[in-house]
């Protein structure tokens, strides 16, 4: 039993370390090329971060345990949105960007409201499962997300570009950048730590499951969501005391959209999910959050997660952590 708990911590940490090399090494063979900044961001970065989700994804649909995986997308949203967010506020007042308040909340419900439609009958099938066509349905609204804000500064990007390559030339950044050996070395050796963490962490938690007689549900929203969910708890912890919060509220708020888009669109295209009655209540529970962090930004002071408002989102996970045990 302890040893089962030992080596998911160990998974744990090479998940995280993985998941830095992963960004770093993909990082500097951007930087190597002078691809702009914000497509690092918004595909390296926004990937990368979310990679130990990804890879444990992959890694239980191919073992066929949906219920792990439908409970990490969800319960990884319940700590970005509820636990993190909440905790950020308690320490100091976040302040929501326009962007995430009028673009990215939104599209982040509705995913749960495209996800809770997908599990009820949409293409005639068993009630309660995901298919293929749809998962690929859902894998294509995630290029969208991806690609829309991209389309909408492609001028920025184009003089970014070009400044960037300017840049290089006059304080010589080609020399200063590691090589692209080192790149995909650190790369390739990001995607090793990630392959075995996810082994550990998807192996051991189902063990655990079998012990205690949990479902892989349960395992999945409290111990595999919130270990995944780590990068961005200790991120967003940092960013707060730094007081800069643009980044990691909108790396909160995007996460959720990649957990519930592109992994359960990835998760289904490579098996159909079935999952149980329990995870349509979740999703119910999900979309109430999701727009409850919404609302608090019209909410008494615009545009601020208080501390009040972050007692509050910690209070609707504790009920979230009490449901799954009662």
């Amino acid at each position: 039993m302890l040893l089962n708990i030992l080596l998911i911590i160990v998974g744990f940490v090479l998940l995280v370390v993985g998941a830095n090399f992963l960004i770093k090494g993909a990082s500097n063979i951007a930087l190597k090329f002078h691809i702009p900044e914000i497509l690092i961001g918004l595909t390296i970065v926004a990937i990368g971060t979310s990679a130990p989700e990804l890879i444990i994804t992959i890694t239980s649909s191919i073992s066929g345990n949906s219920n792990l995986i439908i409970g990490n997308a969800i319960g990884s949203n319940f700590c970005n949105l509820l636990l993190i967010l909440g905790l950020m506020a308690l320490i100091r007042p976040v302040k929501i960007d326009d962007d995430v308040k009028k673009f990215h909340l939104p599209v982040a419900i509705i995913c749960v409201i495209v996800v809770f439609i997908s599990c009820l009958n949409l293409f005639n099938q068993t009630p309660l499962t995901i298919n293929r066509i749809e998962g690929l349905i859902i894998f294509i609204l995630f290029m969208i997300y991806l690609i829309y804000p991209i389309y909408l500064e492609i001028n920025d990007i184009i003089q970014s570009y070009r400044e960037s390559k300017q840049n290089a030339k006059n304080s010589g950044e080609k020399n200063k950048t590691p090589s692209i050996f080192l790149s995909l070395l650190s790369l390739v050796f990001g995607i090793v730590l990630l392959k075995y963490g996810s082994d550990f962490v998807v192996d051991y938690s189902v063990k655990i499951a079998e012990i205690f007689s949990l479902s892989e549900g349960v395992i999945g929203s409290t111990i595999v969501a919130i270990g995944t969910a780590s990068p961005e708890l200790v991120t967003s912890i940092i960013s707060i005391i730094k007081k800069d919060t643009d980044l990691a509220t909108g790396n909160l708020v995007g996460s959720c959209v990649l957990n519930l888009f592109l992994i359960l669109g990835i998760a289904t295209m490579i098996s159909p999910l079935s999952f149980s009655l329990d995870f349509l209540n979740d999703l119910v529970l999900l979309m109430f959050s999701t727009a409850l962090v919404w609302l608090f930004n019209y909410i008494g002071k615009k545009n601020t997660i208080t501390r009040f408002k972050g007692v509050i989102l910690l209070a609707v996970f504790a009920f979230y952590m009490y449901t799954l045990f009662v």
